[in-house]
């Protein structure tokens, strides 16, 4: 999609952010149509240079911005960075309390020198007795109950991504849309917002604290949790493979029944009602399990997709580069890493009149736009921000 049919084009946002939530903040702003500046040390964010399970941190959440290279250990480029900011409608940062104020970037500072713009803090925690503390996704996971509910008694477990960054970085971004529709509306000038990693895995396992505030009964994890479905598992197939399937209706239950020859359930007087078949999942089970186990899984998704029953069988990540929906034109946009070498990646979760979002975003180079951000802030040269915000 060209930027001139994004909704954010003319927001200019700052970005001094690392690893994930903060950067997937500015991320999906720059895929929006904002103008993304990140500011980089001399050396680069940490995470250029990160292997392993990490090698994906930067190319990833960095699309589709500029960078920028200031040393702040230099007066000259602390009054660029507040020259760079008095152009901006947005700052966006996730440092620990008390780094920004060394280099005269606090919110007190901010807010005297730039009172239009619009500042957010990716934090651990928001404020409270546990602001001072660092925090990382797996320990707030921990903390706030969602790895007890993802894993087992035994074995707490973290979800299998960074689920809670990306959370926090969306949370941020609908911020910041809020306060741009704020100070559009004339209600506003500048607005201090702060996201709390740990408040953000907070309000994922909401549901599971008002479940007890409701019941008094303490939440089950997933693995152990009371089944509200009679067939609402994983089976084995003929071939080796694995498949979900969900049979959640009176439909589904008929026409499930039907189509695997299991008239016996439906002329079960004792299975009459979900209830009743909930309460009977140790005899409906092993039942089921034999029938899709004689089934391979092609076969299987052909018949559960005519039927409309709710299944799948259980991809790995790898696997999602040959799903036809997921190869569907814009389901996948290529984008391109900082060394020229062409990726895929996901479009971002939306279509924009008809139009997926994302196509061609490129990973800047390291201080690759240092000169000409530089040249454009010499030509304005005003440190009271002429240029036209929305």
């Amino acid at each position: 999609m060209a930027s001139s049919g994004l909704p954010l084009e003319g927001v200019r946002v700052v970005e001094m952010t690392h690893m994930v939530m903060g950067p997937s903040c500015g991320m999906i702003l720059a895929q929006l149509g904002a103008e993304v500046i990140k500011v980089e040390p001399p050396a680069g964010d940490k995470t250029r240079s990160l292997g392993g399970m990490g090698i994906s941190f930067f190319p990833l959440f960095n699309r589709g911005k500029r960078s920028l290279i200031l040393d702040f250990a230099k007066a000259e480029d602390r009054e660029t960075m507040h020259r760079l900011l008095a152009t901006a409608d947005v700052f966006l940062e996730n440092f620990r309390d008390g780094q920004l104020q060394k280099q005269r970037l606090g919110a007190d500072e901010l807010r005297k020198r730039h009172p239009h713009l619009i500042v957010v803090g990716h934090e651990g925690f928001l404020s409270g007795p546990y602001e001072h503390r660092p925090a990382l996704d797996e320990v707030v996971q921990m903390m706030s109950g969602l790895a007890a509910m993802t894993g087992t008694t035994q074995k707490p477990q973290r979800v299998g991504s960074s689920a809670n960054d990306i959370m926090g970085g969306m949370f941020g971004a609908i911020s910041i849309l809020a306060a741009l529709y704020q100070k559009r509306s004339g209600r506003a000038e500048g607005t201090d917002i702060r996201i709390g990693l740990f408040e953000n895995c907070l309000f994922l396992v909401a549901q599971h604290m008002v479940e007890y505030e409701m019941t008094g009964n303490r939440p089950r994890s997933m693995p152990e949790r009371d089944h509200a479905w009679p067939i609402y598992d994983i089976f084995d197939t003929v071939d080796g493979n694995r498949i979900f399937i969900g049979v959640v209706t009176e439909g589904h239950w008929q026409s499930f029944c039907s189509e695997f020859g299991l008239r016996e359930f439906l002329d079960d007087p004792t299975l009459r009602t979900t209830t009743d078949r909930i309460l009977s999942r140790g005899k409906i089970i092993p039942r089921v399990a034999d029938v899709i186990g004689r089934c391979n899984v092609g076969e299987l998704c052909e018949k559960l997709d005519r039927l409309n029953i709710c299944f799948s069988p259980i991809n790995r990540p790898e696997d999602l580069f040959s799903d036809p929906h997921v190869l569907r034109p814009g389901g996948l946009v290529n984008n391109f890493n900082a060394d020229g070498s062409r990726f895929r990646v996901p479009a971002l979760p939306v279509e924009w009149n008809g139009v997926n979002i994302g196509e061609g975003l490129k990973v800047p180079p390291l201080g690759a736009d240092t000169a000409a951000i530089r040249a454009e802030l010499a030509v304005n040269n005003n440190p009271n921000g002429a240029r036209k915000r929305p």
